[in-house]
């Protein structure tokens, strides 16, 4: 979720679940250990669970921006094995390791010595023309002896050429029956599904077979569904979280970035798709893609958004 779920995106997400884990963007590790702490690592405390994730391959980088992130309060450490984006490619790390599970184990070896917070991978079936069955059984087995024990499985396959880091979310089927076959083989460790998820019943299917489900795009592109996670899945007393309070609930941190000099378009762009399928969606994307980009703009454009989608608001 490079570009995506940075601080004002969880800052958001949180406002509608207070149970889920939240990721970081992937952030390699040495943007990590020499770039701009504050602007790649800030976060709020309301944000917690949330989960620091690293892109490299280097056993002692890693190891050292693993314990950056836990000096800095996050409360997992995610090694991505999965990202097929130029950039990685570029760099031979993210979804590259999967041709390469013994430097996975090797880098997750030195990431659990060094903090105390869990240490988790996330990763794909495989790369290119490898056998799924064969690659992803292999990096789980090295890995879980390295001492690996909570895997996050992207259900597809990455073609490393010939496919843009777009297609790769989309165009290579997905195999959920093998992930599953992972969980029933591998039961004592965490299994987490991953990949084309669209909606919590969907995610609720995939829990009688693995232990937890990542949700993406979806949770992205229709944040909405979010607000429905605690009750469900969590067993937390009270309604889902509308729109609309999420809203409500999300003005002050909104108030107090733009005090503290944050753009209003920044914020605003994670939350276009929030009243996805309902009257007045529309015109709320409009509204805070056009408005939000206004120099000055404040949370008097949010208002005008919501009286597009007014009828949803509580009498």
């Amino acid at each position: 979720m490079m570009d995506w779920t940075d601080r004002h995106c969880r800052a958001f997400h949180r406002t509608l679940t207070r149970r889920a884990l939240l990721y970081t963007e992937m952030l390699t590790a040495k943007a990590v250990l020499h770039g701009d702490r504050a602007r790649l690592l800030g976060y709020g405390p309301a944000e917690h669970p949330v989960a620091l994730q690293l892109g490299g391959a280097d056993p002692v980088e890693l190891a050292a921006a693993a314990r950056v992130g836990e000096d800095l309060g996050f409360d997992e450490i995610n090694l991505n094995v999965g990202c097929p984006s130029d950039r990685v490619q570029g760099g031979d790390f993210g979804a590259c390791l999967m041709r390469a599970p013994a430097r996975v184990a090797e880098c997750m070896a030195a990431i659990d010595a060094a903090v105390r917070v869990p240490a988790t991978v996330k990763c794909r079936l495989g790369v290119d023309e490898q056998d799924p069955e064969e690659s992803l059984f292999t990096l789980v087995d090295e890995c879980a002896a390295a001492g690996v024990t909570r895997f996050v499985v992207h259900a597809r396959k990455a073609w490393l050429q010939g496919l843009s880091p777009k297609e790769n979310r989309e165009i290579p089927p997905l195999d959920y029956a093998l992930v599953h076959r992972l969980k029933r083989e591998r039961p004592g460790l965490a299994i987490v599904i991953n990949g084309g998820l669209a909606d919590l019943d969907e995610a609720e299917r995939h829990l009688a077979h693995v232990d937890g489900v990542m949700l993406g795009r979806a949770a992205y592109h229709t944040p909405a569904i979010l607000g429905g996670v605690d009750r469900r899945f969590f067993g937390e007393a009270g309604p889902d979280i509308s729109p609309y309070e999420a809203v409500q609930r999300h003005l002050p941190y909104l108030a107090a970035e733009l005090a503290d000099g944050a753009r209003l378009a920044a914020m605003t762009r994670h939350m276009l798709g929030l009243f996805h399928g309902a009257r007045g969606a529309r015109a709320w994307r409009r509204t805070l893609t056009v408005e939000a980009i206004r120099p000055g703009a404040g949370i008097e454009v949010i208002e005008r958004a919501l009286e597009a989608v007014g009828e949803l608001a509580p009498a």
